[in-house]
């Protein structure tokens, strides 16, 4: 996990690696991607306490997975927009679940999607607040245009490494932006100007987080595949899906001249949420290794599957992400099978669908 400065032109995201000068130590940074985080009612009834609301345990299995990497990035799919806290269909959770994202490792958060605007302008201004209290870098809505030109494309560097992050959202359930709040539309106009405003930084690998894609399919779109394509045309090295609450498809494909790999993962799925129908209740961690040399390139691209299990299913108070390849000893039968049949189904979807990306456990 970084300690985030408060925000310059650009943000840094600093490690000292004062230990070792090596070029391997050096130029090497992990990112971690993970899906959507999600506050369905459910899970806000589960934490309550006497004394507010406790997500420690949801994230007490994954944390050290989320710690290690580099740079850890999320989808929040809420907003915060204070009381009365709120499931579907119209977002906001509690403060303590994004001071348990923090806890938990999370380095940057996307705040692009179809979600955004659930709580209007004060839910927006209100989530950017306890981001910036908090010193969470995030991408994709802002107060107005002044701050998102200081602020955006967001720059995160790391071991001498400098990552552009887009991120941009297919609609906001049909709310409109008011007063001067800005929210990330997908528009290949505005992202062409954002990926040429990314090149003027310097950078060396400009990531898109696209909030794009069908509800509960396992496929891509035709318009997802098409999107995806333009922009790795158009220069963005890797392409990061959320939205549908499913797992689809990961490619890593190798530009025939340049060589260089790009990855396309068109839907994380759910990371944490209180939905039941298949598919819907696991996701995926998504690691990526960049690698410095004389260029930048991907050195390393894996996934790792995990499994929420619900308190009706697991017994316990909370909710809890579970790695499938690491299931607890005490986890009963009925939420073991649940979690079993999400593994065998994302299993079946990949071994057809993916392309040159393997998994890893820990």
């Amino acid at each position: 996990m970084i300690k985030t400065p408060s925000f310059p032109l650009f943000i840094l995201l600093l490690l000292c690696s004062c230990s070792s000068n090596s070029q391997e130590t050096k130029d090497k940074v992990t990112l971690l991607f993970v899906g959507d985080l999600m506050q369905h009612q459910g899970q806000i009834d589960a934490a309550r306490t006497p004394q507010g609301y406790d997500y420690s345990a949801c994230f007490k299995l994954v944390k050290d997975e989320i710690d290690s990497a580099d740079i850890a990035i999320g989808n929040l799919e809420v907003t915060l927009g204070g009381k009365p806290y709120k499931g579907y269909p119209q977002f906001s959770a509690p403060d303590e679940f994004l001071y348990a994202i923090r806890d938990a490792g999370f380095d940057v958060l996307l705040t692009a999607n179809n979600h955004c605007l659930d709580r209007g302008q004060k839910g927006l201004e209100r989530t950017i607040a306890k981001l910036d209290s908090l010193g969470i870098p995030y991408a994709g809505t802002y107060q107005n245009n002044q701050i998102k030109n200081v602020r955006y494309p967001l720059i995160l560097e790391k071991k001498g490494i400098r990552i552009a992050l887009l991120n941009y959202t297919y609609g906001t359930n049909g709310f409109k932006t008011t007063g001067s709040n800005v929210v990330n539309y997908i528009d290949k106009a505005a992202i062409s100007r954002d990926i040429e405003l990314a090149r003027a930084q310097k950078v060396d690998v400009i990531i898109a987080c696209m909030h794009w894609g069908e509800e509960y399919k396992q496929i891509p779109s035709s318009a997802q595949k098409e999107m995806a394509m333009w922009l790795i045309k158009q220069g963005v090295n890797h392409v990061i899906g959320s939205h549908p609450h499913v797992v689809q498809p990961i490619v890593v494909q190798t530009d025939s001249l340049s060589q260089q790999k790009n990855v396309i993962a068109y839907s994380l799925g759910n990371y944490i949420s209180n939905m039941s129908a298949p598919n819907t209740d696991g996701g995926l961690m998504l690691k990526l290794e960049l690698t410095k040399d004389s260029i930048t390139y991907l050195s390393n691209s894996a996934y790792s599957l995990i499994w929420v299990g619900r308190p009706i299913l697991t017994r316990e108070k909370n909710h809890k992400l579970i790695p499938v390849r690491n299931i607890p000893p005490t986890l009963p039968m009925e939420a073991r099978n649940r979690l079993i049949i999400f593994t065998k189904s994302t299993e079946k979807l990949f071994n057809k669908h993916n392309h040159g990306i393997s998994e890893y456990n820990f």
